[in-house]
């Protein structure tokens, strides 16, 4: 039986369908691991603290909350999920061109690391049109994140596009 799991992303920011797909993986497996990519080549709008910190307020007090732990990593993901024992990768699939991508990552991470297999979890529908990339557009022009985020991250993000409107 497998038992750990990572969820890798930016979570730049996480968003409800991020959640969902959380939420759904913790029945999967006893332990899932939100893994925190920091890449300094990207421009992100949260460090990986604070992308931590919002994960974490965004479970408090779920039922399943106690099966996820929280955790930044930079390298290769495979490297990380031997390191942390996990033997799945979680990853979400929202459309045909999420697939493709995530397709040709899961076959290099197979080769990279033959005994970590991946599944693909698709979110609720009402999710499937959800992006971080979207969600910071949104907050740039001061638009309403209610059905996209968590209020704690409609906040933040609010608070770090306060000087943009």
């Amino acid at each position: 039986m497998k038992t750990i799991a990572l969820y890798p992303g930016s979570f730049d920011p996480i968003t409800n369908g991020h959640l969902d797909i959380l939420e759904r993986a913790t029945n999967l497996f006893e332990t899932v691991i939100v893994t925190v990519a920091v890449n300094n080549k990207k421009d992100a709008v949260f460090s990986g603290d604070e992308r931590v910190e919002l994960i974490k307020a965004c479970i408090a007090g779920k039922k399943w909350a106690k099966k996820v732990q929280v955790k930044q990593f930079t390298g290769l993901l495979v490297d990380h999920a031997v390191d942390m024992k996990a033997d799945t990768l979680v990853r979400g699939v929202r459309q045909i061109s999420d697939f493709e991508y995530e397709f040709r990552m899961a076959l290099t991470n197979k080769r990279l690391a033959p005994e970590v297999d991946t599944i693909f979890l698709m979110p609720d529908e009402e999710f499937t049109f959800i992006s971080a990339s979207i969600v910071k557009e949104v907050a740039y022009w001061g638009g309403d994140l209610t059905s996209f985020v968590p209020d704690i991250v409609a906040k933040a993000l609010k608070e770090k596009f306060k000087d943009n409107n």
